[in-house]
């Protein structure tokens, strides 16, 4: 579903968010602030597992559109997230091999509509994101996306590694992308699997990467060495789509 990436703020505001079910990305309370309305929102950010901030008056002044924050700030998402389960489901539904982009803290809203976009057009079957040291479905990965969030569901999960785990039960496979890796053309790709892409600058974790049975190079040719996370994703993406046509 579909909504206005927002700022609301004030206590009965953030409150009826929380209880219509409008899927907040993080919640800014000001620090030392423990009347009953706030321990309640604090209670519902937790009972939603919403990342939850305590900071000072400036900051929330900062943030605030109108000044009546009331010590109390919530970040709605732009569209609804969705489960790993209706990920999987999607697969099913279309009958094919699971086909799932993993992304690694990736920050820059930019690409990470970008990839939501390739995903879409390269057949994934939904794109999982970590919900700490990563941007979330905001407004501008909305727009970046050109529309493929309506139909390309977007997970938000606590830890990328344990979700590994739990995908390889239900048989998928993992690749990550790193420039130390096998090259990609070696590599078979085809089948159920998920494609792992790492932050702009640190690349995947140690800890996602050793989780993943399979390491991918992309070839370049450039004097520069390496790919802006987005262009990696779609390289990487279109050589599973052309090795899955191969049958």
């Amino acid at each position: 579903m579909k909504y206005e990436e927002q700022i609301i703020e004030g206590r009965n505001a953030v409150l009826e968010a929380f209880r219509a079910g409008r899927p907040i990305d993080r919640l800014f309370v000001l620090d030392g602030c423990q009347d009953g309305p706030v321990r309640t929102i604090v209670r519902e950010s937790r009972k939603h597992d919403v990342i939850l901030k305590f900071t000072d008056r400036e900051s929330l002044d900062r943030m605030s559109p109108t000044g009546k924050h009331q010590g109390v700030i919530a970040v709605a998402a732009a569209y609804e997230y969705a489960t790993v389960a209706d990920i999987l489901a999607n697969a099913r539904k279309k009958q094919e091999p699971p086909f799932l982009i993993l992304l690694d803290g990736i920050e820059d809203p930019h690409n990470l509509g970008a990839i939501i976009r390739t995903a879409n057009q390269a057949g994934a079957h939904g794109v999982i994101i970590p919900k700490r040291r990563a941007v979330g479905l905001t407004a501008t990965v909305a727009r970046t996306s050109a529309g493929a969030l309506n139909y390309t569901p977007v997970a938000k999960v606590n830890n990328l590694g344990t979700v590994i785990d739990e995908l390889k039960k239900e048989g998928i496979w993992f690749v990550c992308a790193d420039m130390g890796g096998e090259l990609m053309y070696n590599l078979n790709l085809k089948g159920p699997i998920g494609l792992v892409i790492g932050n702009e600058g640190s690349g995947v974790g140690r800890l996602v990467k050793e989780k993943c049975d399979f390491v991918a190079s992309i070839p370049m040719k450039g004097d520069i060495d390496s790919l802006n996370a987005s262009v990696a994703a779609g390289v990487l993406a279109y050589e599973i789509v052309r090795q899955r046509m191969q049958g």
